[in-house]
């Protein structure tokens, strides 16, 4: 038997191309946003133009789309993803199918900012907020607060594919997980 037979017979699929184009995507607008910011202002702007979009698909796909994608299959409540925090804190922490409960707050804590982000940059087009210094500061405050939020998502990833040895980076790019044992949650 070759090992593509194999594979799939002891994975499964988790993530649609569709969450998989939009996830790399994101982070290319996300990336290319913040390189240009304040030195190549046109590409900033459509690069932020790119992530709102993007943005606005995943929250109608979440809304209306199937399986791993519903928000209704993966958002937890503040109080399972406060327990689930404290079973990470004491190893113990069950594998999850789809997003774990702090995975799932991170999408929507990184999907919120960003959409912040765009209003307040697109607030600074307008000749109501043009050069309003609050508007520029809540931007720019944004925009710092992503790169925090993407480096705590990063390490979540990287605690998470150890945890469970599962390398979550190359499921989101295959969007094939390794098939769910007992005590998994689907």
């Amino acid at each position: 038997m070759n090992a593509t037979v194999r594979t799939r017979q002891t994975s499964v699929k988790v993530w649609s191309y569709y969450v998989r184009l939009f996830h790399w995507t994101l982070v290319l607008s996300v990336t290319v946003a913040w390189l240009a910011s304040g030195e190549i202002m046109k590409v900033h702007k459509y690069a932020g133009y790119l992530a709102i979009a993007l943005v606005a698909s995943r929250f109608a796909a979440g809304l209306f789309g199937s399986g791993y994608t519903r928000f209704a299959q993966f958002v937890r409540s503040p109080r399972q993803t406060l327990t689930y925090l404290k079973d990470v804190a004491h190893k113990r922490e069950r594998r999850y199918i789809g997003h774990n409960p702090a995975g799932a707050a991170m999408v929507l804590a990184l999907l919120m900012c960003i959409c912040g982000i765009a209003l307040t940059g697109w607030m600074q087009t307008t000749d109501a907020y043009w050069g309003v210094a609050w508007v520029q500061i809540v931007h720019e405050l944004l925009g710092n607060a992503i790169l925090v939020l993407i480096a705590i998502h990063v390490a979540g990833v990287a605690l998470a594919s150890v945890r469970h040895q599962e390398n979550l980076v190359r499921a989101m790019v295959t969007g094939r997980k390794r098939s769910p044992a007992v005590d998994d949650v689907g």
